[in-house]
């Protein structure tokens, strides 16, 4: 059975505590699209962590981690996340990385930075860990599969002809030192030992671990808003955010995928630009910001501040409707315990019309929250575990969102540790 976990939104959801939580009774997680450009934070027993590669399930020695054809490889961020873990007490985890993955080559950070730089005040926002370039070479078929790297000869020449094209941009547009062909080959055979004890074919491993009843969690990056079709476009990731694409960036058929776990704040987050209707600024953003996750709202990769908002039911029945939602988890609630009430955006007013169904781009910048604020509960909830233990205006507030998305809560996470989470039986359940 295969169970895809992903994000309703913008990223930041929590995606990595319930993958965490999920693989314990699991065999396999597989990452399937994205790179190190953002972060899973987890914490359990071993500490806490900010995973950026590796699969959430690395930390039971049960699980196989896959890193799928989907995936941005930077080869060596993987191995110094493997050393970072290892160093802390973790077990060293099986991994198995696709021999049809493609590698994040050192020009592909170089190309962010200096195009991000290029850009000045329209730039992106982008993590500068080089996945756009990445996912541009990728599509324009001058990317490097993990494969090539133990064909020395279609190596080489690769190497050749494609440091010829890269070096036109970097001194006609970038003006910047060029790349040397032979020190990026040296380069790619150091890559080439780093990875050789972790490659196989994975859609060959998953399709023999499905015929044995194997269950697989499919570990999705970021949110539907990141999406390069669905999302806020332009300020979007490279790859596709959904669900669906995890059976495309792991090699599996698409029917296989039995559930699919859609993770929701409690509350709105986001890294980078791009339109965000519900967010707050000032003493009000800087409150919310403080007390938010484990630690506060700061972006697992980069450190920098998460702008933060008040939840929103239209970008986050969209984001359901477009994952294919069957279990919504809900994710950071105790963080709203310190509100009086809470303002939650049911609705968007877009040129002096009020509408709930997610617009495109050009439309969404004109919009304006629609808020209703409903009763806080105004107290701690971490280390309740049965929903009927909840202060009532907080089961309120899960129903009343849970009425707006349409889809049914399942799962409420109240704490940063994989036991702060309480199941929970939906009415809505047994209509999806």
């Amino acid at each position: 059975m295969v169970k895809a976990i992903v994000g309703a939104n913008w990223g930041d959801e929590g995606k990595g505590k319930i993958t965490d939580m999920m693989a314990q009774e699991a065999d396999i997680v597989v990452r399937f699209q994205g790179g190190a450009n953002a972060g899973h934070t987890i914490v359990n027993s071993y500490g806490k962590f900010a995973l950026h590669t590796l699969p959430s399930g690395v930390f039971y020695q049960h699980i196989t981690s896959v890193i799928g054809n989907g995936v941005a490889l930077d080869i060596p961020k993987l191995m110094q996340e493997i050393q970072s873990i290892v160093e802390r007490d973790v077990p060293a985890p099986k991994i198995l990385v696709s021999d049809r993955a493609q590698i994040v080559m050192p020009y592909h950070i170089l190309f962010d930075q200096y195009e991000e730089e290029r850009l000045g005040g329209k730039s992106f926002g982008s993590t500068k860990s080089g996945i756009a370039p990445f996912y541009s070479d990728k599509y324009a078929k001058i990317g490097f599969q993990v494969s090539e790297l133990f064909d020395e000869e279609t190596l080489r020449e690769k190497v050749e002809r494609v440091c010829a094209l890269k070096n036109v941009l970097l001194e006609h547009l970038y003006h910047k030192p060029q790349i040397v062909p032979e020190e990026l080959l040296e380069t790619l055979h150091g890559y080439r030992e780093m990875i050789a004890p972790y490659v196989c074919d994975v859609s060959a491993f998953l399709d023999q671990a499905l015929k044995e009843g194997k269950t697989v969690l499919l570990e999705g990056q970021l949110g539907t808003l990141k999406d390069p079709d669905h999302g806020i476009y332009p300020m979007v990731t490279s790859s596709s955010t959904l669900a669906a694409y995890g059976a495309i960036g792991a090699g599996i058929p698409p029917y296989e995928i039995r559930q699919i776990v859609t993770v929701c704040k409690a509350y709105s987050s986001a890294v980078g630009a791009g339109a965000f209707v519900s967010e707050l600024s000032g003493e009000e953003a800087e409150e919310l910001r403080r007390r938010g996750g484990d630690g506060g709202e700061y972006g697992a990769t980069t450190g920098r501040p998460r702008r933060v908002g008040w939840f929103d039911c239209v970008a986050s029945k969209y984001g359901c409707r477009l994952q294919g939602t069957t279990d919504v988890a809900f994710t950071v609630l105790d963080v709203l315990g310190y509100l009086e009430e809470i303002p939650v955006c049911v609705g968007y007013e877009i040129d002096g019309e009020v509408t709930t169904d997610f617009p495109v781009t050009t439309r969404l910048e004109r919009a304006k929250p629609v808020f209703e604020k409903l009763p806080g509960w105004n107290c701690q909830i971490r280390g309740i575990r049965k929903y009927e233990e909840l202060p009532h205006n907080c089961r309120n507030y899960i129903e009343f969102i849970e009425e707006k998305l349409g889809y049914p809560i399942t799962m409420i996470s109240n704490g940063p540790s994989r036991e702060d989470i309480i199941y929970r039986e939906s009415s809505l359940k047994k209509q999806v």
